[in-house]
Protein backbone atom coordinates (compact mmCIF):
# COMPACT_ATOMS: atom_id res chain seq x y z
CA UNK A 1 0.00 0.00 0.00
CA UNK A 2 2.72 2.47 1.00
CA UNK A 3 4.76 1.45 -2.03
CA UNK A 4 1.85 2.09 -4.35
CA UNK A 5 1.18 5.48 -2.78
CA UNK A 6 4.85 6.50 -3.14
CA UNK A 7 4.86 5.29 -6.74
CA UNK A 8 1.72 7.29 -7.46
CA UNK A 9 3.25 10.40 -5.95
CA UNK A 10 6.40 9.82 -8.00
CA UNK A 11 4.43 9.47 -11.24
CA UNK A 12 2.40 12.59 -10.41
CA UNK A 13 5.52 14.62 -9.72
CA UNK A 14 7.10 13.43 -12.95
CA UNK A 15 4.07 14.54 -14.92
CA UNK A 16 3.53 17.81 -13.04
CA UNK A 17 7.03 18.90 -12.03
CA UNK A 18 7.07 21.74 -14.55
CA UNK A 19 3.79 23.37 -13.43
CA UNK A 20 4.73 22.93 -9.75
CA UNK A 21 8.13 24.60 -10.23
CA UNK A 22 6.50 27.34 -12.28
CA UNK A 23 3.94 27.98 -9.56
CA UNK A 24 6.67 28.10 -6.89
CA UNK A 25 8.50 30.71 -8.97
CA UNK A 26 5.61 32.87 -10.14
CA UNK A 27 3.75 33.18 -6.83
CA UNK A 28 6.49 34.89 -4.75
CA UNK A 29 7.57 36.96 -7.75
CA UNK A 30 3.99 38.13 -8.28
CA UNK A 31 3.77 39.10 -4.60
CA UNK A 32 6.84 41.32 -5.00
CA UNK A 33 5.41 42.85 -8.18
CA UNK A 34 2.15 43.61 -6.41
CA UNK A 35 4.01 45.25 -3.52
CA UNK A 36 5.96 47.42 -5.97
CA UNK A 37 2.74 48.54 -7.65
CA UNK A 38 0.93 49.34 -4.40
CA UNK A 39 1.58 51.46 -1.33
CA UNK A 40 1.81 48.85 1.43
CA UNK A 41 0.70 49.96 4.89
CA UNK A 42 1.25 46.68 6.79
CA UNK A 43 4.69 46.43 8.41
CA UNK A 44 5.69 42.97 7.09
CA UNK A 45 4.57 43.97 3.58
CA UNK A 46 6.60 47.18 3.78
CA UNK A 47 9.68 45.21 4.82
CA UNK A 48 9.13 42.61 2.08
CA UNK A 49 8.99 45.40 -0.51
CA UNK A 50 12.72 45.90 0.10
CA UNK A 51 13.35 42.68 -1.84
CA UNK A 52 11.51 43.68 -5.04
CA UNK A 53 14.69 43.61 -7.23
CA UNK A 54 15.08 39.89 -6.54
CA UNK A 55 11.93 39.13 -8.50
CA UNK A 56 13.88 39.82 -11.71
CA UNK A 57 15.95 36.59 -11.71
CA UNK A 58 12.94 34.65 -10.45
CA UNK A 59 10.85 35.82 -13.42
CA UNK A 60 13.76 34.96 -15.73
CA UNK A 61 13.84 31.42 -14.35
CA UNK A 62 10.04 31.18 -14.65
CA UNK A 63 10.23 32.27 -18.28
CA UNK A 64 12.71 29.49 -19.03
CA UNK A 65 10.49 26.87 -17.33
CA UNK A 66 7.35 28.23 -19.04
CA UNK A 67 9.11 28.27 -22.41
CA UNK A 68 10.13 24.62 -22.06
CA UNK A 69 6.66 23.70 -20.86
CA UNK A 70 4.96 25.54 -23.72
CA UNK A 71 6.30 22.95 -26.14
CA UNK A 72 5.28 20.00 -23.95
CA UNK A 73 2.07 20.83 -22.12
CA UNK A 74 -1.18 19.84 -23.81
CA UNK A 75 -3.43 22.67 -22.69
CA UNK A 76 -4.81 25.77 -24.31
CA UNK A 77 -3.62 27.78 -21.30
CA UNK A 78 0.07 26.92 -21.76
CA UNK A 79 0.77 30.41 -23.17
CA UNK A 80 -0.50 32.14 -19.99
CA UNK A 81 2.57 31.47 -17.79
CA UNK A 82 4.85 32.52 -20.66
CA UNK A 83 3.05 35.86 -20.89
CA UNK A 84 3.00 36.35 -17.11
CA UNK A 85 6.71 35.58 -16.74
CA UNK A 86 7.64 37.80 -19.69
CA UNK A 87 5.52 40.68 -18.37
CA UNK A 88 7.04 40.39 -14.89
CA UNK A 89 10.55 40.22 -16.32
CA UNK A 90 9.94 43.33 -18.42
CA UNK A 91 8.45 45.32 -15.52
CA UNK A 92 11.23 44.51 -13.09
CA UNK A 93 13.85 45.03 -15.77
CA UNK A 94 12.43 48.52 -16.29
CA UNK A 95 12.55 49.22 -12.56
CA UNK A 96 16.16 48.11 -12.02
CA UNK A 97 17.62 49.35 -15.32
CA UNK A 98 18.36 52.89 -13.99
CA UNK A 99 21.01 51.41 -11.69
CA UNK A 100 23.06 50.73 -14.83
CA UNK A 101 21.49 52.82 -17.58
CA UNK A 102 19.98 56.26 -17.98
CA UNK A 103 21.04 59.88 -18.30
CA UNK A 104 23.59 61.31 -15.89
CA UNK A 105 24.10 64.98 -16.81
CA UNK A 106 27.81 65.69 -16.22
CA UNK A 107 29.18 68.49 -14.11
CA UNK A 108 30.98 71.30 -15.95
CA UNK A 109 34.66 70.75 -16.61
CA UNK A 110 36.76 71.82 -13.67
CA UNK A 111 33.89 71.68 -11.16
CA UNK A 112 35.14 71.04 -7.64
CA UNK A 113 34.27 67.56 -6.33
CA UNK A 114 32.03 67.24 -3.28
CA UNK A 115 32.64 63.92 -1.54
CA UNK A 116 29.87 62.71 0.77
CA UNK A 117 30.16 59.68 3.05
CA UNK A 118 27.36 58.23 5.17
CA UNK A 119 27.36 55.35 7.62
CA UNK A 120 25.13 53.82 10.29
CA UNK A 121 27.31 52.79 13.26
CA UNK A 122 24.87 50.19 14.62
CA UNK A 123 24.33 51.76 18.02
CA UNK A 124 27.95 52.86 18.23
CA UNK A 125 29.32 49.35 17.68
CA UNK A 126 30.75 50.10 14.24
CA UNK A 127 34.43 50.65 13.50
CA UNK A 128 34.83 54.34 14.36
CA UNK A 129 38.54 54.33 13.49
CA UNK A 130 37.80 52.70 10.13
CA UNK A 131 35.15 55.32 9.38
CA UNK A 132 37.58 58.17 10.09
CA UNK A 133 40.20 56.47 7.92
CA UNK A 134 37.63 56.09 5.14
CA UNK A 135 36.63 59.76 5.34
CA UNK A 136 40.30 60.76 5.25
CA UNK A 137 41.20 58.45 2.36
CA UNK A 138 38.25 59.67 0.32
CA UNK A 139 39.00 63.31 1.19
CA UNK A 140 35.40 63.61 2.34
CA UNK A 141 33.78 67.02 2.51
CA UNK A 142 30.76 65.77 4.45
CA UNK A 143 30.24 62.77 6.73
CA UNK A 144 26.76 61.87 7.95
CA UNK A 145 26.70 59.30 10.77
CA UNK A 146 23.59 57.60 12.17
CA UNK A 147 23.46 55.76 15.51
CA UNK A 148 26.52 57.58 16.84
CA UNK A 149 27.08 57.23 20.58
CA UNK A 150 29.30 59.10 23.04
CA UNK A 151 31.95 56.35 23.13
CA UNK A 152 31.93 56.08 19.33
CA UNK A 153 32.34 59.83 19.01
CA UNK A 154 35.26 59.78 21.41
CA UNK A 155 36.90 57.01 19.37
CA UNK A 156 36.40 59.02 16.19
CA UNK A 157 37.94 62.11 17.75
CA UNK A 158 40.86 60.10 19.12
CA UNK A 159 41.43 58.82 15.57
CA UNK A 160 41.94 62.39 14.34
CA UNK A 161 38.45 63.25 13.08
CA UNK A 162 38.95 66.97 13.72
CA UNK A 163 41.98 66.99 11.43
CA UNK A 164 39.82 65.72 8.57
CA UNK A 165 36.41 67.24 9.30
CA UNK A 166 36.72 69.93 11.99
CA UNK A 167 33.09 71.16 12.02
CA UNK A 168 30.11 69.23 13.35
CA UNK A 169 26.46 69.45 14.34
CA UNK A 170 24.21 67.01 16.18
CA UNK A 171 25.09 64.94 19.20
CA UNK A 172 25.00 61.45 20.66
CA UNK A 173 21.79 60.52 22.47
CA UNK A 174 21.02 58.35 25.48
CA UNK A 175 19.38 55.78 23.18
CA UNK A 176 22.24 54.42 21.04
CA UNK A 177 19.99 54.12 17.97
CA UNK A 178 18.96 57.78 17.98
CA UNK A 179 22.06 59.96 17.59
CA UNK A 180 22.78 61.52 14.19
CA UNK A 181 25.74 63.80 13.49
CA UNK A 182 27.14 65.74 10.53
CA UNK A 183 30.88 66.38 10.18
CA UNK A 184 32.19 68.85 7.62
CA UNK A 185 35.37 70.24 6.12
CA UNK A 186 33.78 73.73 6.02
CA UNK A 187 31.68 75.62 8.59
CA UNK A 188 28.09 74.56 9.27
CA UNK A 189 25.08 76.61 10.33
CA UNK A 190 23.16 75.86 13.47
CA UNK A 191 21.20 72.67 12.93
CA UNK A 192 17.40 72.55 12.84
CA UNK A 193 16.05 69.31 14.33
CA UNK A 194 13.35 67.63 12.25
CA UNK A 195 10.38 65.98 13.92
CA UNK A 196 11.54 62.36 13.73
CA UNK A 197 12.11 60.16 16.81
CA UNK A 198 15.51 59.12 15.43
CA UNK A 199 17.46 62.36 15.12
CA UNK A 200 17.33 64.11 11.74
CA UNK A 201 18.68 67.58 11.01
CA UNK A 202 18.57 70.35 8.44
CA UNK A 203 21.84 72.27 8.18
CA UNK A 204 23.49 74.70 5.76
CA UNK A 205 26.99 73.80 4.65
CA UNK A 206 29.56 76.48 3.83
CA UNK A 207 27.45 79.58 4.43
CA UNK A 208 25.69 81.63 1.68
CA UNK A 209 25.95 79.94 -1.68
CA UNK A 210 26.71 76.63 -0.01
CA UNK A 211 24.56 73.53 0.28
CA UNK A 212 21.47 72.70 2.30
CA UNK A 213 21.74 69.23 3.77
CA UNK A 214 19.15 67.01 5.40
CA UNK A 215 20.91 64.39 7.53
CA UNK A 216 18.08 61.95 8.19
CA UNK A 217 17.17 58.71 9.90
CA UNK A 218 13.47 57.82 9.54
CA UNK A 219 12.08 55.09 11.78
CA UNK A 220 12.41 51.49 10.64
CA UNK A 221 9.21 50.00 9.16
CA UNK A 222 8.67 47.80 12.20
CA UNK A 223 5.87 50.31 12.79
CA UNK A 224 4.64 51.25 9.34
CA UNK A 225 2.65 54.27 10.55
CA UNK A 226 5.71 55.84 12.24
CA UNK A 227 7.84 55.02 9.21
CA UNK A 228 5.42 56.70 6.80
CA UNK A 229 5.06 59.73 9.07
CA UNK A 230 8.83 60.20 9.24
CA UNK A 231 9.14 60.00 5.47
CA UNK A 232 6.45 62.64 5.07
CA UNK A 233 8.42 64.84 7.49
CA UNK A 234 11.63 64.36 5.49
CA UNK A 235 9.95 65.00 2.14
CA UNK A 236 8.21 68.16 3.34
CA UNK A 237 11.45 69.47 4.86
CA UNK A 238 13.33 68.77 1.62
CA UNK A 239 10.75 70.57 -0.50
CA UNK A 240 10.33 73.47 1.92
CA UNK A 241 14.07 74.10 2.25
CA UNK A 242 14.90 73.27 -1.38
CA UNK A 243 17.57 70.98 0.05
CA UNK A 244 20.52 70.00 -2.11
CA UNK A 245 21.20 66.73 -0.29
CA UNK A 246 19.17 64.17 1.66
CA UNK A 247 21.62 61.73 3.25
CA UNK A 248 21.53 58.89 5.74
CA UNK A 249 19.91 55.59 6.65
CA UNK A 250 16.45 56.14 5.18
CA UNK A 251 15.20 52.65 6.10
CA UNK A 252 13.65 52.47 2.62
CA UNK A 253 14.63 51.39 -0.87
CA UNK A 254 13.79 53.02 -4.19
CA UNK A 255 10.92 50.53 -4.49
CA UNK A 256 9.10 51.98 -1.46
CA UNK A 257 6.39 54.51 -2.28
CA UNK A 258 7.54 57.17 0.26
CA UNK A 259 11.03 57.23 -1.23
CA UNK A 260 9.67 57.28 -4.79
CA UNK A 261 7.67 60.35 -3.78
CA UNK A 262 10.91 62.00 -2.70
CA UNK A 263 12.36 61.09 -6.11
CA UNK A 264 9.29 62.67 -7.74
CA UNK A 265 10.05 65.83 -5.75
CA UNK A 266 13.39 66.11 -7.56
CA UNK A 267 15.85 63.93 -5.62
CA UNK A 268 17.90 61.13 -7.20
CA UNK A 269 19.98 58.44 -5.57
CA UNK A 270 23.66 59.03 -6.35
CA UNK A 271 24.26 55.29 -6.87
CA UNK A 272 21.51 55.15 -9.49
CA UNK A 273 22.37 58.52 -11.04
CA UNK A 274 26.01 57.49 -11.51
CA UNK A 275 24.90 54.18 -13.13
CA UNK A 276 26.95 52.43 -10.45
CA UNK A 277 24.83 49.28 -10.39
CA UNK A 278 22.65 47.75 -7.69
CA UNK A 279 24.56 48.22 -4.41
CA UNK A 280 22.77 46.90 -1.30
CA UNK A 281 23.83 48.26 2.08
CA UNK A 282 22.04 46.08 4.66
CA UNK A 283 22.36 43.69 6.48
CA UNK A 284 26.13 43.40 6.61
CA UNK A 285 28.67 41.75 8.93
CA UNK A 286 26.75 38.83 10.29
CA UNK A 287 23.49 40.31 11.53
CA UNK A 288 21.81 36.96 10.87
CA UNK A 289 24.29 34.85 12.85
CA UNK A 290 24.73 31.52 11.01
CA UNK A 291 23.93 33.30 7.72
CA UNK A 292 26.66 35.89 8.20
CA UNK A 293 28.30 34.72 4.99
CA UNK A 294 25.46 36.34 3.03
CA UNK A 295 26.18 39.72 1.45
CA UNK A 296 24.07 42.81 2.07
CA UNK A 297 20.70 42.37 0.40
CA UNK A 298 18.77 45.67 0.34
CA UNK A 299 19.72 49.29 -0.39
CA UNK A 300 18.41 51.45 2.47
CA UNK A 301 21.32 53.90 2.93
CA UNK A 302 21.32 56.75 0.45
CA UNK A 303 22.96 59.92 -0.79
CA UNK A 304 20.07 61.66 -2.55
CA UNK A 305 20.94 64.72 -4.63
CA UNK A 306 18.85 67.63 -5.84
CA UNK A 307 18.69 68.91 -9.39
CA UNK A 308 21.70 71.23 -9.02
CA UNK A 309 24.15 68.40 -8.32
CA UNK A 310 25.68 65.77 -10.58
CA UNK A 311 26.90 62.37 -9.42
CA UNK A 312 30.33 61.40 -10.70
CA UNK A 313 30.63 58.11 -8.84
CA UNK A 314 29.12 56.17 -5.96
CA UNK A 315 29.98 52.97 -4.16
CA UNK A 316 29.48 51.14 -0.89
CA UNK A 317 32.20 50.15 1.58
CA UNK A 318 32.14 47.50 4.31
CA UNK A 319 33.01 48.61 7.85
CA UNK A 320 33.62 46.28 10.76
CA UNK A 321 31.14 46.05 13.61
CA UNK A 322 28.10 47.49 11.85
CA UNK A 323 25.23 45.92 9.94
CA UNK A 324 25.31 48.68 7.28
CA UNK A 325 27.73 49.32 4.45
CA UNK A 326 28.88 52.93 4.17
CA UNK A 327 28.05 54.90 1.02
CA UNK A 328 30.68 57.08 -0.66
CA UNK A 329 29.49 59.47 -3.38
CA UNK A 330 31.51 61.97 -5.39
CA UNK A 331 29.31 64.84 -6.51
CA UNK A 332 29.79 68.20 -8.22
CA UNK A 333 27.69 71.24 -8.98
CA UNK A 334 26.17 71.32 -12.44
Amino acid sequence: MVRRALAAVGWWLRDHAGPVVLLLLLLPAAVLTTLRLTDATWGPAVRLTSFVPYALPVYAAALVVAGIGHARWRTRLRLVPVVLAAAGLAAHGWWVAPYWLGPNPPAPGGAEPIVVVTSNLFGGEGDALGLVELASAEQADLLVVNEVTGPALRRMRAAGLADVLPYSVGRPEADPTVGTMVFSRVPLSEAVRLDTPLASYQVDVGGPGGLTLLAVHPSAPTDAADWRRDHRTVRRAAVRSDADLVVGDLNATLDHTPLRRLVDAGYRDAVELANAGFQPTWPENGLFGPLRFLPALVAIDHVLVGEDLAARSARTVALGGTDHRAVVAELARK
